[in-house]
């Protein structure tokens, strides 16, 4: 599978032992960083990879979360993985009540917390989570982020990282990042 003559799946190098879906952001796709370090980790673990790429302005009046939804929910279609794991970065939070409704293992990068519906959509999900975001993004909620963590959610929370997961500062950027790689190589250490 490509778009735009990229691939989009990939497979790793010994036996697949599951799926996982990475869902990007509105502005954000799976060659970013975050979504790149999360593929290679993915691979890493033994773990096939679908990316999904899309055109967000695409997705016209249809709600947010549906639209997000219909898009993993067509990854997932067809696939007999034994295991899945959804991987989303900002708007592919808006996974989280279809992770939730299947009990999928979940990394959430910068999930939208302000929302209650993606808040709510991870708090119900019986399913192993790590949480990604920082305090300098005014869509991450510290108060909703410990709730989560007291659930059972892993979570890492930087204070100086913004929506990407960085700062105006380029090497602290680079450190938060390896901080996350490492946050990400751990949780799958254990899925």
């Amino acid at each position: 599978m490509t778009f735009g003559g990229l691939p989009t799946r990939f497979e790793p190098v010994g036996a697949s032992r599951g799926l996982a879906i990475v869902a990007p952001g509105r502005a954000y796709s799976p060659a970013a960083p975050l979504l790149d370090l999360a593929t290679r980790a993915l691979l890493q673990h033994d773990l096939t990879v679908q990316q999904l790429w899309w055109d967000a302005t695409s997705r016209g009046d249809e709600d947010a979360e549906a639209w997000v939804r219909r898009h993993v929910a067509a990854a997932h279609a067809g696939e007999d993985a034994d295991h899945v794991l959804v991987v989303g970065k900002s708007l592919g939070t808006r996974a989280a009540s279809y992770a939730a409704e299947r009990g999928l293992d979940a990394v959430w990068f910068t999930p939208l917390l302000v929302d209650p519906v993606v808040a709510e959509g991870i708090a119900a999900n019986a399913g192993r989570q790590l949480l990604v975001g920082g305090l300098a993004d005014d869509l991450w909620d510290p108060a909703v982020a410990r709730e989560l963590a007291d659930a059972g959610c892993e979570v890492l929370e930087v204070p100086d990282a913004d929506h990407s997961m960085g700062t105006p500062d380029a090497v602290r950027t680079v450190e938060i990042h390896l901080e996350v790689a490492r946050a990400v190589d751990g949780f799958l250490s254990q899925v």
